[in-house]
């Protein structure tokens, strides 16, 4: 990336922080599976439950799962090899 940032983490120390590009966009989501995943904040569970219900609504040939790290603030290796494995996309909710 040639464009500089600074990234501030609440935690209090500045993490090493790596620019990365975006994944390739799907050409279409339908029959694919999307992983919503709750990072267990303060109503991220609300935000994914909504979130639900729009794809059932507007996009129903999208399988839907979700799935949640084990703690907030650590990688969760298992979580991102589920989501690499059975899934198309991932979704990230932070809550409110």
């Amino acid at each position: 990336m040639a464009q500089s940032m600074t990234v501030h983490d609440p935690r209090g120390y500045p993490p090493k922080v790596v620019g990365k590009r975006l994944a390739p966009r799907l050409s279409t989501l339908d029959g694919k599976t999307v992983y919503l995943v709750d990072c267990l904040f303060d109503n991220s569970d609300v935000f994914m439950d909504q979130l639900w219900q729009w794809f059932g609504q507007h996009l129903p040939a999208v399988e839907i799962r979700t799935i949640k790290p084990k703690e907030t603030w650590a990688d969760d290796q298992g979580m991102r090899a589920t989501i690499a494995a059975d899934g198309d996309a991932a979704i990230l909710g932070v809550g409110l």
